[in-house]
C-alpha cells in the first residue's frame, strides 16, 4: 500500500453517501432563503458540537492546525445575519449523533475531518450562486460557503497531505478512518433529512446503494493483525445466487456446475 492509498479508499467508500447528501441538499438548484436559511442553520447546529470535539480529540501537535481552518464562527454570522438583517428564523436542529461520533484516535479524526474539509470546496461553486440568486455574499449571510476564499484548494491539498502522512500505509488506520467518514456523513444525512422532500429508499435499496470498504483492504487488516481475537469487522464475502432445482437437465441442455452448500456435495448440474 502507499500513502495515497487512504485517501482513495475515503473516497471511493464515501462516494454513495457524499451523493445522498447532495441529493438532500441540492445546493445546487436555486432555493429560497427561507431554505437556505434552514441548510446554514444545520451546518451551524452540527460545527458548534463536532469542532470542539474534533479539537479535543486531535494530539496537541495539530489542534493549531485545526484552529486555523475552523469554519463553525462563518455559520454562526450567517444565521445571526439571517436573523437580524433578513429577518428570517431558521429551525432549531439537535444534531445528536455529531455529540456521539467515535473519536478515539487520529484515524478516525481524520476519517471526519475529510467529510467537512472536502465540502468547503463545494463552497467554490456555491458562494457565486448564492450572490447571483439572493443577493448573499462574504458578511452578508453567505460566509460560511464562501470560506477562505482562494485559500480554498490549498487549504484541501494541505488536509490531503497530512492525512496521507498521518494514516500512512497501515490497513487498520484506512479502514477506521473510512469507517469514521461514513458515520459523518450519516450523521450529516439524519441532520437533514427533514429537507429532503423526496421519497427515501427502502431499507433494502438503501443498504445495496451503500459503498463499501474494499475487500482486499479489509484481508489485509486482518492479515496483519496478530491478535485473533481482535475485533474488527469481518471481510466481505463474495456474492453468490441460489438457484431452486425443478428440473432435471434435459438432452441439449447447456449444463453449468455451481457450489452446493451441503457438506460432502461438490456440485450440482443445473440447466441453463
Amino acid at each position: 500500500m502507499s500513502s495515497d492509498t487512504a485517501l482513495a479508499e475515503l473516497r471511493q467508500t464515501t462516494r454513495s453517501d457524499h451523493d445522498r447528501i447532495e441529493q438532500i441538499l441540492r445546493l445546487d438548484e436555486p432555493m429560497s432563503l427561507e431554505r437556505y436559511a434552514a441548510v446554514i442553520a444545520g451546518f451551524d447546529a452540527f460545527l458548534r458540537v463536532w469542532e470542539p470535539r474534533i479539537h479535543a480529540a486531535l494530539p496537541e501537535r495539530l489542534q493549531p492546525w485545526f484552529r486555523a481552518r475552523r469554519r463553525g464562527g462563518f455559520a454562526s454570522a450567517d444565521v445571526e445575519w439571517l436573523i437580524d438583517v433578513a429577518g428570517i428564523e431558521p429551525p432549531d436542529y439537535a444534531p445528536a449523533q455529531a455529540a456521539t461520533l467515535p473519536l478515539l484516535d487520529l484515524s478516525q479524526v481524520l476519517g471526519s475531518l475529510y467529510v467537512i474539509e472536502g465540502s468547503a470546496l463545494g463552497g467554490r461553486v456555491i458562494a457565486p450562486q448564492l450572490k447571483r440568486t439572493l443577493g448573499l455574499d462574504q458578511g452578508r449571510g453567505a460566509s460560511y460557503f464562501h470560506g477562505f476564499g482562494g485559500e480554498t484548494g490549498v487549504m484541501w491539498t494541505n488536509f490531503r497531505v497530512l492525512a496521507s502522512l498521518e494514516i500512512g500505509e497501515s490497513p487498520r488506520h484506512t479502514v477506521r478512518a473510512c469507517q469514521s467518514a461514513r458515520r459523518t456523513f450519516a450523521a450529516l444525512i439524519e441532520l437533514f433529512a427533514p429537507l429532503d422532500a423526496r421519497p427515501r429508499p427502502t431499507a433494502v435499496a438503501a443498504t445495496a446503494a451503500h459503498a463499501r470498504i474494499a475487500p482486499a483492504l479489509m484481508a489485509t487488516w486482518s492479515a496483519e493483525d496478530d491478535d485473533p481475537d481482535a475485533t474488527r469487522p469481518a471481510p466481505l464475502d463474495d456474492g453468490h445466487i441460489e438457484l431452486p432445482v425443478d428440473d432435471e437437465p434435459g438432452e441439449g441442455d447447456t449444463i453449468i456446475d455451481l457450489p452446493f452448500d451441503e457438506p460432502g456435495d461438490d456440485t450440482v448440474h443445473m440447466p441453463l
